[in-house]
Order: structure tokens, then sequence, then C-alpha cells
């Protein structure tokens, strides 16, 4: 396995599980009455808490929704696009 491949390996596994995790928080925003700080829940908002805190600051939930998981979902699946699709940054540099 060549550095090229194991960096593509890498971004993409890192982009793809975090696309993964914040799909997992919109299910759970379905179920406001779960409690997060229990495992195994925990493993999906401890790595997700802090993108959801930092876009909070800047949309603020609409008709009592919160929306970030959604707009985290989509701005993962970009940057995997843009980094690794088939006209991709790394894609492109070997």
């Amino acid at each position: 396995m060549t550095a090229d491949s194991l960096i593509n390996w890498t971004v993409g596994s890192v982009l793809g599980l975090m696309t993964l995790l914040f799909i997992f928080r919109i299910v759970l925003t379905w179920y406001p009455q779960v409690n997060l700080n229990r495992f195994p829940l925990n493993l999906v908002a401890l790595p997700t808490e802090p993108f959801l805190v930092l876009l909070r600051k800047l949309v603020p939930p609409i008709g009592g929704v919160d929306i970030t998981p959604i707009i985290w979902v989509g701005i993962f699946s970009l940057l995997r696009e843009i980094l690794l699709g088939q006209q991709g940054l790394l894609t492109m540099m070997h």
C-alpha cells in the first residue's frame, strides 16, 4: 500500500464515518428523551457534539427542530467528493 492510497483510505474512512455518525444523530433527534450520555449512544454523541455546538451558534433550531446534523452530513459529503471523488484533489494527485 503506497502512501497516497493510505492517505486516500484514511481520509475516506474518516469522512465516511463522520457522515454515518451524523446520520445516526439525525435519527436520534426523533427521540429527544434518549440519554446521549449512556453507552452505546455516547459513541455517536461524543465525536459529533463539538461540530454541532459550533454550528448551532450560527443556525438556530427551525420550528424546534435542530437541522445542524443535516448540514454536517452535507458538508462531510461535499468534502469527501471534493477530496476523493472522480475529479477529487487527492485522486488527481496520483
